[in-house]
């Protein structure tokens, strides 16, 4: 039996918890595809960029999925990260410690190329696919994300990735 690990890349939550719609898009894609058989891996620690609240959004990300009827065992240790390439460098940490065949990275569509440089750069030994959901948000929301996604890039392509 083949194992697959599925890793939600984590996104805003309100100050009492509350999952963002990013996130939410982003869960419901990993429930979708989510079979028993597979591990879960949720990202997402503090920063006040997404989450000021007492528990890292990881917590609220596999709060979200148990109501949604995925079992505690599917779940492996959160990544408690707050930035994309901790996301990946705390991924591979957990990854270290299992057996695997194949790694699915859930994260939006305005997000995908940062994320595919990262994870293909950090955890570079892994089978990994990935899986791009197409964000909803309005188009000035859009621009500003894509404004940031090129510049986050523009960043790592001139001064190279840290880790």
């Amino acid at each position: 039996m083949s194992t697959k690990v599925i890793v939600v890349l984590g996104a805003a939550n309100s100050p009492n918890g509350k999952l963002g719609t990013m996130a939410i898009e982003r869960l419901e894609a990993c429930y979708k595809l989510f079979t028993k058989e597979d591990l879960i891996v949720c990202t997402g620690g503090w920063g006040n960029h997404f989450n000021t609240t007492k528990q890292p959004h990881a917590f609220y990300a596999k709060e979200y999925l148990i109501k949604k009827g995925v079992e505690n065992e599917a779940f492996l240790p959160f990544a408690l990260s707050n930035n994309t390439v901790e996301d990946a460098v705390k991924v591979k940490e957990i990854l270290a410690a299992i057996l695997y065949d194949k790694l699915v990275i859930i994260t939006s569509d305005f997000h995908l190329k940062r994320v595919q440089l990262i994870f293909d750069k950090i955890v570079k030994e892994s089978n990994i696919e990935y899986c791009c959901v197409k964000s909803k948000m309005s188009k000035e929301e859009r621009i500003n994300v894509v404004k940031h996604e090129n510049k986050a890039l523009k960043k790592i392509q001139e001064n190279g990735l840290y880790f």
